[in-house]
């Protein structure tokens, strides 16, 4: 990814550095997805790192680590494995159903996902990108408290992305479904009524959407935004929450490796119930936080 020069070399340089990258996959974002998948038999290395922070009450702070091995089985085809570790520590605050006592779990193996990426039209060589993916995961950890929870997860995405000023600029756009089933372990040395931690199995469906925009300030930086969309129903309550996050992020291409760095705090939210005391009605704080950052290093061979 070269700025673009005067030169007609340099301009031409620059398209066709910034297409290789494109074609590498690079994310360019934080949370969102690009259209583009790995040339056939590349092979790329992902860790993410997600710190969550903030419920306003107590003490609370968790961490979501994700390490993906992705392959390109073709030009238009890309899968990938990910392995999932997670930390809570949570303090002086408790949510029926969800934080049921204070919990300091350390970094622990949490699951594991598998994934599939397929291009129907690229952005570098179409007028405008298109991808499916889907994704699929278990996990043994609840996110929101650290206790033993057997999770599966289903997700189905659609990818659109659109390059701008000889790919200067990059719009992205993701709408996605996710299906999860889900079951609470009982809690050691505890007795816990089902209010307080249900252990009956529960179905939930969320829809998701996503937009951002990022733009090349300079030889390999790119600035930009993204801002995402989660509403999640449940067959008792029918619409059990929903909230918008948005933030800035910031990106940084090298020929082999590369970084992402988005900031994503919540704007709004709410749902069925808020937790007793919340002060922050407008916030939906129960399953999410006030604060998100997220850091994302791969290397690609």
């Amino acid at each position: 990814m070269k700025y673009v020069t005067i030169s007609r070399f340099g301009s031409a340089a620059a398209l066709a550095l910034f297409s290789a990258a494109a074609d590498a996959d690079e994310s360019l974002f934080g949370y969102l997805k690009g259209a583009e998948t790995l040339p056939k038999g590349a092979i790329e290395v992902v860790q993410s790192v997600t710190r969550r922070w903030d419920k306003g009450a107590g003490d609370y702070t968790a961490y979501d680590s994700k390490t993906e091995l992705e392959y390109g089985v073709t030009d238009r085809f890309t899968s990938a494995v990910y392995l999932l570790g997670q930390s809570v520590k949570t303090q002086d605050i408790l949510i029926d159903g969800y934080i049921p006592k204070d919990a300091d779990t350390g970094l622990k193996l949490s699951g594991f996902e598998v994934s599939a990426k397929y291009n129907f039209l690229s952005p570098a060589k179409d007028d405008f990108g298109l991808a499916g993916y889907v994704s699929g995961a278990y996990t043994t950890l609840d996110p929101h408290s650290g206790q033993k929870k057997d999770k599966y997860t289903v997700e189905g995405w659609l990818l659109g992305q659109k390059n701008f000023l000889d790919d200067q600029l990059v719009w992205v756009g993701n709408v996605g479904l996710e299906s999860t089933y889900a079951v609470r372990l009982p809690i050691d040395g505890m007795v816990l009524t089902q209010d307080q931690w249900p252990t009956t199995p529960e179905m939930e469906i969320a829809l998701l959407a996503g937009t951002g925009v990022s733009y090349r300030i300079a030889p390999n930086w790119f600035i930009g935004v993204e801002a995402l969309y989660d509403t999640e129903f449940e067959t008792e309550v029918g619409q059990e929450r929903w909230s918008v996050q948005a933030g800035p992020n910031v990106h940084y291409g090298a020929k082999d490796w590369w970084f992402t760095a988005t900031w994503l705090p919540q704007l709004v939210g709410g749902g069925f119930e808020t937790y007793p005391g919340q002060i922050d009605t407008n916030l939906h704080l129960i399953e999410k936080t006030k604060q998100e950052f997220r850091l994302k290093i791969g290397f690609n061979f």
